[in-house]
């Protein structure tokens, strides 16, 4: 049974489709912003993969090509911003210092939390880009002698929790504006939480959306300094 699902071309693929379905479901149904479908589908395929016994990378073999959708998603991401535009002119410089400040906030913390616990100096680099996508953080963190792999599960915790508490969170500081909404969660847990900015509305998921990427080349530029710290 091992050996007929390792060779399956579409084992991997069918695994992580269903699994996140089964995570949509279970959100659905009881509505907790604690049952993330992406957490479940990660909870989920590591079980399955621990009861068959097929290997990991058997499994990324085969769901190799969710991956190929991940560039034309992240392109479509730019549709809600062409819409917002001339929002974005006019709010332009709120949203550029909102997200300097989310930015430098998110590196500060590593720093601060990092020399509190002594953690050492690699990985330090490693959590530094943990509030951006998987592809800019895990190349910041190569640059910067750190361990990509941990960077990459930190970022993917990083945008669970803050699409799972995010709404809270702004619903407690009691920020109503849809355009610092959007700034929050796109620069602090970037594409996961831009998905939580959108189910909350079309100038959220905009603003959310510019986040990402401008956020993502300040990180660059942030981490690169604050490696120097410690």
């Amino acid at each position: 049974m091992t050996e007929f699902l390792s060779s399956s071309s579409f084992f991997g693929l069918a695994l992580s489709l269903a699994a996140y379905m089964a995570g949509m479901a279970l959100k659905k149904r009881f509505r907790s912003p604690l049952l993330n479908p992406l957490l479940i589908a990660i909870v989920l395929t590591m079980g399955v993969l621990l009861l068959t016994g097929v290997k990991y990378e058997d499994y990324l073999t085969s769901a190799g090509m969710l991956s190929k959708f991940l560039t034309p998603a992240t392109v479509c991401l730019a549709i809600p911003l062409y819409e917002r535009l001339d929002m974005l002119k006019k709010n332009y410089r709120a949203l550029l210092c909102g997200i300097l400040s989310g930015v430098i906030t998110s590196v500060t913390c590593i720093l601060v939390l990092c020399a509190l616990f002594g953690i050492g100096h690699a990985e330090y680099v490693t959590l530094l880009p943990k509030s951006v996508t998987t592809a800019i953080g895990m190349g910041v963190a190569e640059q910067l002698g750190g361990y990509t792999s941990i960077t990459a599960a930190a970022i993917i915790i990083t945008g669970i929790l803050g699409n799972a508490i995010g709404e809270g969170v702004l619903k407690l500081f009691r920020i109503t504006d849809p355009i610092a909404k959007g700034v929050a969660l796109g620069s602090s847990a970037h594409a996961i939480g831009t998905v939580k900015a959108m189910e909350m509305g079309e100038t959220e998921g905009a603003m959310s959306s510019l986040s990402i990427a401008v956020a993502g080349v300040m990180t660059v530029v942030f981490a690169t300094i604050y490696a120097n710290f410690l």
